[in-house]
């Protein structure tokens, strides 16, 4: 629908001339001048208020009258990477052991520096660097399985032994021979309505699942390598697999419940604080203090509320559903729109 609010539209208007990251997904702005319509972060020259119209989806954008932006291409940025992008991911996903030169790229219509530069920008490598982390997992999975390390070395495009057993302990943190019982920590991005969204996985399920503009990512990050004593690197999985259907499932409002498995490391008291968290119905809400009665920890209201910021695994360990005392939005690590936007959601699928 199209926003009409004046509060709202002042608050969106802030966010369009901060190209706020977090506002992505959560409204269109169709500039009246020009006849097109513009995600938040948009680095074309900013239109006055008076000349703009607010929505909530593309299709009220494009109903009004409105075409996407050549510049921040909506259509393509706020849900999906762009089709070279995902062309480039599918010839990975292809030939795993194969190294896709530039070359390559070029005959599939695909520019390397455009890919490089989006793979920087949105996975802090480049799409060489990307390709080699594939690479050493399928090795590693080929290992652990008992296949011998110089077959896998050969078959994974390296002319040397040494070679190969340099780059597998760079990205996976052990020697080839020594990793039979070692795991890893996949991780891979997706596209949502809200922004895109990383999810990392081990062998035992989703351990993260947090929009890429998090403030806290690189410390998470961290954090998870400690405690499950892994590297992460880039991949998939059947649990990653499964949490693409459902959250799809959860945004088109036909999910109410996730059933993949979860690995939650963290102490005993934030592990508590995430199981009662993940009791709140769908469509309904609590506040911090209600959660800590419901615990037997009402006093413990400050650190209730600090493990739920340290929930790692947005919207499946539902942390949106908890208020402020007298009803507030606050305290959601993916921005507080989001969380409007979740529980508005929520409530219209209920």
């Amino acid at each position: 629908m199209q926003v009409t609010d004046p509060k709202t539209i002042d608050l969106y208007y802030e966010a369009l001339l901060a190209r706020k990251q977090d506002f992505v997904g959560i409204f269109y702005v169709g500039v009246k001048t020009t006849s097109i319509f513009c995600i938040a972060t948009c680095r074309a020259r900013k239109p006055k208020k008076e000349n703009v119209n607010f929505y909530t989806t593309v299709k009220e954008a494009v109903d009004h009258g409105f075409r996407p932006c050549k510049v921040c291409k909506p259509t393509q940025n706020a849900h999906e990477s762009p089709e070279q992008v995902k062309t480039a991911i599918k010839l990975v996903e292809k030939s795993p052991k194969q190294k896709i030169t530039d070359q390559q790229l070029r005959n599939e219509g695909i520019s390397p520096e455009i890919l490089r530069r989006w793979f920087k920008k949105h996975y802090g490598m480049t799409f060489q660097a990307y390709q080699r982390m594939y690479r050493m997992n399928v090795a590693f999975q080929e290992l652990k399985k008992g296949k011998n390390v110089t077959h896998t070395a050969f078959d994974s495009g390296y002319e040397s032994l040494s070679g190969f057993g340099y780059t597998f302990k760079r990205v996976i943190g052990k020697a080839p021979q020594n990793s039979a019982y070692h795991d890893l920590i996949l991780i891979s991005r997706l596209t949502t309505p809200l922004g895109p969204m990383f999810v990392c996985a081990t062998n035992e399920g989703i351990c993260l699942l947090e929009f890429v503009d998090r403030k806290m990512l690189e410390t998470e990050f961290q954090e998870l390598q400690k405690r499950l004593k892994s590297n992460i690197i880039a991949g998939e999985n059947e649990h990653i697999r499964q949490l693409r259907k459902e959250l799809t499932e959860y945004f088109e409002g036909k999910r109410k419940a996730f059933s993949v498995r979860l690995v939650t490391p963290g102490t005993d008291f934030q592990r508590k604080v995430w199981s009662s968290l993940q009791t709140i119905d769908y469509g309904e809400t609590t506040t911090y203090q209600a959660q800590a009665k419901a615990m037997q920890q009402p006093g413990a209201l400050r650190a209730v509320a600090a493990a739920n910021g340290h929930n790692r695994i947005s919207i499946i360990i539902p942390c949106h559903r908890v208020m402020g005392k007298d009803g507030r939005l606050i305290g959601y690590g993916g921005g507080i729109e989001r969380k409007r936007w979740l529980l508005e959601h929520e409530h219209k699928h209920k």
